[in-house]
């Protein structure tokens, strides 16, 4: 299918971006690796009046060590990110997550802030930025702001980015030592979105779980925080006690029902990937 007409802005800063954007009003659209947008444009499903292209703006292209945590650029393909040796160092659960993204050709083209501005609820990279707490760099006309994966996911699609701002960058903590991670997701093919997906790293020592963090991937309207398999989790140090932590994954969720499964099989397989994932980083 032929898309509506658009006008075209190829930024080659942020604030050449900003300005397009604020210029463009609502029906700006920012295009990154497009592998989300350009389907949705395809199917006019969407008709912005100007896409911005920020595929080439240097500071959006960065991948770089910063202190206490990765600043990773939102124009940094997939495909950059699982082959890092920054990212494979010191936030391994990304790399790792990175691969399970679709397949090669997609992860080559899109962007990992892409992915996280698209907020599709069975994305996985979104809900690795939920596990690792990390903050988004984000640019408007009244200057930059940080929001917290937590505060910026809001619902099906939706961040917490104003009409005119940019998502510049993703600001990802390192790990440290101690940590291990494991992501297992279940889907119909290998290429296909995530019917649930969990994230898991677990700090340990001596053979206990000491620290977690888990999240969900298409449990909810946005990413999901396992905050009572978390607290479960501190001081298990067998496969019984780790099997009990993953029963609560679908405490408080409300995963949907569709073609793919009902409400019902997402909880089972949310427990079952928490497990998984959960034995498989701490090797109990």
């Amino acid at each position: 299918m032929i898309p509506a007409s658009f006008d075209y802005v190829k930024a080659s800063t942020v604030d050449e971006a900003v300005a397009a954007l604020v210029k463009g009003g609502e029906d700006a659209k920012v295009l990154g690796g497009g592998q989300s947008l350009l389907p949705v444009l395809r199917l006019r499903l969407n008709a912005p009046s100007v896409l911005i292209d920020v595929s080439e703006v240097g500071e959006m292209r960065a991948l770089t060590d910063d202190g206490d945590a990765l600043l990773i650029g939102a124009s940094v393909t997939t495909y950059e990110v699982m082959h890092s040796e920054l990212v494979k160092e010191h936030a391994g659960l990304l790399s790792l997550t990175a691969g399970a993204v679709a397949d090669p050709a997609i992860r080559h083209k899109g962007t990992f802030g892409g992915s996280v501005a698209h907020a599709d609820p069975a994305g996985d990279l979104p809900t690795v930025a939920a596990a690792l707490d990390c903050e988004m760099v984000i640019a408007g006309p009244n200057g930059r702001r940080t929001v917290a994966a937590k505060d910026f996911f809001v619902d099906y699609f939706t961040t917490a980015l104003a009409a005119d701002e940019v998502l510049v960058a993703v600001r990802v903590p390192k790990l440290g030592a101690g940590w291990s991670y494991n992501y297992q997701k279940f889907n119909r093919t290998a290429q296909a979105w995530a019917i649930v997906g969990v994230a898991a790293a677990v700090k340990s020592e001596n053979g206990t779980i000491t620290e977690a963090r888990v999240a969900l991937t298409n449990m909810g309207a946005t990413p999901i925080r396992a905050t009572g398999v978390e607290a479960a989790l501190a001081g298990a140090s067998s496969s019984d006690a780790i099997a009990a932590a993953a029963s609560k994954a679908a405490d408080g969720t409300s995963p949907t029902s569709d073609l793919h499964a009902d409400s019902e099989y997402r909880k089972h397989l949310a427990a079952v990937l928490t497990r998984r994932a959960v034995e498989a980083a701490s090797g109990i």
